[in-house]
C-alpha cells in the first residue's frame, strides 16, 4: 500500500475526528483574526489554510487518482494560472487587481496557490452538487454559481486580509461574470473527462470556508 493510500485509510477511519479539525481549525481562525494582538500571525497562516484544506479534499477522495484525474487536476490548475496571470497582466480579464504578498511564491506575479484554489472549488463544488443534483447540465451550472457566491464574499474580505486588492477599491461586475463563465467551464469538463468527486470531506470544506470569510464579512472584520 503506498504511502498517500495508507494516510487515506487512517483519514477515513478517522472523518469524524478530521472534520473536528477543520471546524476547530477555522474558529480559531476566526477567533485569531479578531483578536488585534495575533491579527498578523493569522494573517500569514491564510496560506497554510487553503493548502489544508485541498489536503483534507484529497484524502477523502473516493476514486482512484489515475492519469485521467491527474490530467484534468493539472489542465484545471494550469489554465486557472495562466487565465489569472494574464489578468493580473492586462486588467482586461476580471478587471485591474495585484495581488499582494500573503498568499506566498509568484510567478508573473500570481501566487502559485491561485491555480490550486481554482482547483480546489471546482472539485468541492462539483462534490457539493451532488447532494441536489447529477443532471449533466444543472450541475455545473449549480457548481459554477456555488463558486461565484463564495467569490462574492470572499471579496468583500480579501483586500483586508492583504490577499489582493483591486483598481480603485471595486470589485467590477465583469469578475463575477468571468469567474461564472471559467467555473462552469472547468464544471463542464470535470463532466466530460468523468471525473467522480464524491467526497465525504469536501462539501464541509466548501461550507466552512464559505462561512470562515462570511463571518469575517458580517462582524465588519
Amino acid at each position: 500500500m503506498s504511502f498517500l493510500k495508507t494516510i487515506q485509510s487512517f483519514a477515513v477511519r478517522n472523518t469524524r475526528w478530521v472534520r473536528l479539525f477543520f471546524v476547530i481549525f477555522y474558529t480559531v481562525g476566526v477567533a485569531g483574526l479578531s483578536i488585534k494582538i495575533t491579527t498578523p500571525l493569522f494573517i500569514q497562516l491564510i496560506p497554510l489554510a487553503l493548502i489544508l484544506g485541498f489536503v483534507g479534499v484529497l484524502l477523502f477522495h473516493e476514486a482512484k487518482f489515475d492519469r485521467k484525474t491527474l490530467l484534468t487536476f493539472g489542465i484545471v490548475f494550469i489554465v486557472s494560472f495562466a487565465i489569472e496571470s494574464i489578468g493580473v497582466a492586462t486588467g482586461e480579464i476580471f478587471g485591474g487587481y495585484e495581488y499582494g504578498k500573503i498568499l506566498g511564491i509568484k510567478i508573473a506575479e500570481t501566487p502559485l496557490i491561485i491555480g490550486l484554489n481554482w482547483l480546489f472549488l471546482v472539485y468541492v463544488t462539483s462534490s457539493a452538487t451532488q447532494f441536489f443534483t447529477d443532471h449533466k447540465i444543472i450541475s455545473p451550472v449549480l457548481a459554477a454559481a456555488f463558486m461565484v457566491l463564495y467569490d462574492l464574499v470572499l471579496e468583500q474580505v480579501a483586500p483586508v486580509l492583504g490577499m489582493w486588492n483591486w483598481e480603485n477599491g471595486i470589485v467590477p461586475l465583469q469578475n463575477y461574470a468571468v469567474w461564472f463563465v471559467l467555473a462552469l467551464l472547468f464544471n463542464l469538463c470535470f463532466r466530460a473527462m468523468k471525473i467522480e468527486t464524491r467526497n465525504k470531506m469536501a462539501p464541509l470544506l466548501f461550507v466552512i470556508q464559505f462561512m470562515f470569510f462570511l463571518i469575517l464579512y458580517i462582524t465588519n472584520w
